[in-house]
């Protein structure tokens, strides 16, 4: 016999009162637009040609297959199977492992912080492209200093001869109109009131995008999911065809393989897989929590997986054209052209359309894309946040108007918590929490925790009895071998391997951090890590028994969840014809 408080016949009414996805497409289309980002355009790229070319793409499949999809497919299956946010999902899975849930959502606020900074600079940047000519191209401008050189009017001799002495107008355009740059983290400045004002017109965006739920994100990802890839498509193709592109292409593919014995490289390949994936900070479960409980979450995990990692791969040979056009204009080495984060998007990039016929238009259309690559991981990141605290008190938080309020003010509180990256000495104060508070050890930490706590608590086996009765479908076996053995153990060495060769915080190579910056930045790690251990040994604390009683207890999956939701619907259809 079933209990009636197994049975929780309440659950239909509790869903339709938390939304659902108007379409399978809108699911599909926020979690492209999820995973598919800057990280992709930029970031990727850039790896390939630091890391052995080709060669990297050899640890960026290991982790792929270890770690990158089996955690997909996990997260995946954690919302849809719970239809709850990344924190109270934990109280039905392993109650003692809920810390993982606090740690994302500690993450995502950070995020949410770094993020829209990049957005206000991209529309700052699609303001000055509408001036007759480009101001990055031209070293006749008030902020430019007398070692301004535009090496593309000069001949390729001479070009060689003077770029190593001298800075490019779109270095100055970004370090000295954009940033006003100061000259460390202690001279933090005024704050920049031209981005400052493109900060609140992305606020505003993404407010409007998601105000309404899932309802609102549901339409929006139509246009801000796919542009996107219109536009990546029309500079693949015209990057293709510019003079030089080859040697480009050349650049981005041709392996390198001694440098496959280097860590750093398989620890960069394993970073960017859970970055570029959103694993580990909840994102993938609350956007999966508004699916139906029947929805074939495997099939859909493996087709976003593929997609996203095409994407990474086709934008290299974007990329790699445009700037192998640009070495070849400009008579310099690609590696003198090709930098790593903000440097690719706002140095190399403005220096590539200016190049171009119609370079006003080609500044526009890049910008636009950059802009709603990041959007939509912006508006998703708060669209996870607020679900998670709506979930957590829903008596209070699902009453009509609270939601528009509560977005208002995580809004508010994220602008005011940004002002202090859009001074002068701003960048700096970005780097370090995009190097140490979003990225890296603490979502590999936050990883080995979720693998270990399903892989081991909750069981694959129970995973993989779940996902039949939910989906029909039959999983690949493997999946359990990884997640009980092979993604723990790899998502563990990963970040022994990071933290063993741990590289200190620089900026542009040159500027080191005072020793009170990379305390700063460690605490901001360690504000996510901690509260994991934290909430186990408060739930310890706090649950009556002897420890044995204890650890048996919030580790088992919560009894009153003990019926799969397609199980749950059988039931009720029972319970409704025999009364």
């Amino acid at each position: 016999m079933v209990s009636k408080k197994c049975l929780r016949l309440d659950k239909d009414t509790k869903l339709e009162e938390r939304g659902h996805w108007g379409s399978k497409v809108e699911f599909l289309l926020a979690v492209a637009g999820n995973v598919v980002g800057l990280g992709n355009v930029w970031r990727f790229p850039y790896l390939c040609y630091k890391n052995g070319g080709g060669a990297f793409l050899v640890p960026y499949l290991v982790f792929l297959m270890t770690s990158g999809v089996p955690l997909f497919l996990l997260e995946s299956f954690m919302g849809q199977y719970t239809q709850e946010g990344c924190i109270t999902c934990w109280k039905k899975l392993c109650p003692l492992a809920e810390g993982i849930g606090y740690g994302g959502q500690v993450i995502l606020f950070y995020g949410c912080m770094t993020y829209v900074i990049i957005e206000a600079w991209c529309l700052l940047y699609i303001t000055f492209s509408f001036s007759p000519t480009l101001p990055w191209t031209t070293c006749n401008n008030e902020w430019n200093t007398d070692k301004c050189f535009d090496a593309s009017m000069q001949n390729e001799s001479s070009a060689r001869t003077n770029w190593t002495n001298t800075t490019s107008p779109s270095i100055e355009f970004w370090e000295r109109r954009v940033l006003a740059i100061s000259g460390g983290i202690e001279e933090l400045g005024s704050i920049r009131w031209e981005v400052m004002l493109c900060l609140i017109v992305v606020w505003v965006i993404c407010y409007f995008c998601i105000w309404k739920g899932v309802k609102s994100t549901g339409k929006a990802v139509y246009f801000t999911a796919t542009f996107p890839y219109v536009m990546l498509f029309a500079i693949l193709v015209r990057g293709l065809s510019l003079p030089g592109s080859r040697e480009g292409v050349v650049f981005y593919l041709l392996p390198d393989p001694s440098r496959l014995s280097d860590p750093q490289v398989w620890m960069e390949a394993g970073t960017q897989i859970l970055y570029s994936y959103s694993l580990g900070v909840g994102s993938l479960i609350v956007l999966s929590s508004y699916n139906s409980p029947s929805n074939n979450c495997y099939y859909d995990s493996l087709w976003l997986c593929f997609l996203n990692g095409c994407t990474s791969f086709v934008a290299g040979f974007a990329v790699f054209s445009v700037l192998g056009f640009m070495a070849h204009e400009q008579g310099v080495p690609i590696a003198d052209v090709a930098e790593s984060g903000p440097g690719l998007a706002f140095i190399a990039y403005p220096k590539a359309v200016a190049l171009m016929p119609l370079p006003q238009l080609w500044a526009i259309c890049f910008f636009v894309m950059f802009i709603l690559l990041g959007v939509d991981t912006q508006f998703v990141a708060m669209e996870v946040v607020i679900t998670t605290i709506i979930d957590l008190f829903p008596n209070e938080m699902r009453k009509a108007g609270r939601r528009e309020r509560l977005l208002l003010c995580f809004c508010i509180l994220c602008f005011f918590c940004q002002l202090i990256m859009i001074t002068e000495g701003g960048m700096y104060v970005f780097q370090l929490f995009d190097y140490y508070a979003t990225y890296g050890a603490c979502i590999l930490f936050l990883v080995v925790f979720e693998s270990l706590a399903l892989g081991w608590s909750f069981g694959p086996d129970r995973v993989y009895e779940i996902m039949y009765d939910m989906t029909g479908v039959r999983m690949n076996p493997i999946f359990k071998i990884c997640w009980r053995y092979v993604t723990p153990l790899v998502s563990l060495v990963s970040l022994v391997c990071s933290l063993v060769w741990y590289k200190p915080l620089t900026y542009n190579r040159t500027y080191v951090y005072p020793d009170w910056a990379y305390m700063l930045g460690w605490g901001l790690s360690l504000s996510s890590m901690l509260l994991v251990p934290g909430w186990a040994l408060y739930k310890l604390v706090t649950t009556p028994g002897t420890l044995r009683q204890r650890l048996h207890l919030l580790c088992q999956p919560d009894p009153a969840y003990c019926l799969t939701p397609m199980k749950e619907v059988e039931l009720q259809q029972i319970s409704v014809k025999d009364h």
